[in-house]
C-alpha cells in the first residue's frame, strides 16, 4: 500500500467534512428546517442540534487535514457516519419521503433513499480504512 494512502484517504474525509458543514452552516435555518422534516426531535432542539452537528462537521474536518492523532479522528468519523447511516436508515424505515436528506444543507438537495445510507456506509468503511492503514504504520 502506498505511503500517499493514508494522506489521500484523510484529505478526502476531510474534504467531505468541510464541504457538509459548509452547506449547512451557510443556512443553519435552512438545515434546521431538514431536521425538522426527520419529525424525530423535540421542536427546541432542532436548531441547536442542527448547528452542533454543522460545528461537529467542520471541527473534524480540520481535525483530518491537521494530521494530528488520526486514528483517532479515524475513529470520529466512522463513528459519526455510522450515526448518520443508522439515522438515515430509521428515517426510510418509518416511511419518511424527503426530497432533501439534508447531507449538504438546503444547497445540494438529495432525496433520502438507500443510496444516502449506502453512501455513509462507504464513509465509515473508508474511515476505518484509514484507522486501520495509520495504526498498522505506527
Amino acid at each position: 500500500m502506498s505511503r500517499a494512502a493514508p494522506v489521500v484517504l484523510r484529505v478526502f474525509l476531510g474534504l467531505v467534512l468541510l464541504a457538509t458543514a459548509t452547506g449547512k452552516l451557510l443556512d443553519v435555518p435552512g438545515f434546521a428546517g431538514i431536521l425538522r422534516s426527520y419529525q424525530a426531535l423535540p421542536e427546541r432542539s432542532v436548531l441547536p442540534v442542527a448547528l452542533a452537528i454543522a460545528l461537529a462537521e467542520l471541527a473534524l474536518s480540520a481535525w483530518l487535514f491537521s494530521g494530528r492523532r488520526v486514528a483517532a479522528a479515524a475513529l470520529a468519523s466512522a463513528a459519526m457516519n455510522l450515526a448518520y447511516a443508522a439515522w438515515s436508515t430509521a428515517g426510510i424505515l418509518r416511511g419518511l419521503t424527503l426530497p432533501n436528506c439534508g447531507c449538504f444543507g438546503v444547497y445540494w438537495p438529495r432525496p433520502l433513499d438507500w443510496i444516502t445510507v449506502a453512501e455513509d456506509t462507504v464513509m465509515v468503511g473508508l474511515s476505518l480504512w484509514l484507522y486501520a492503514l495509520v495504526r498498522r504504520r505506527s
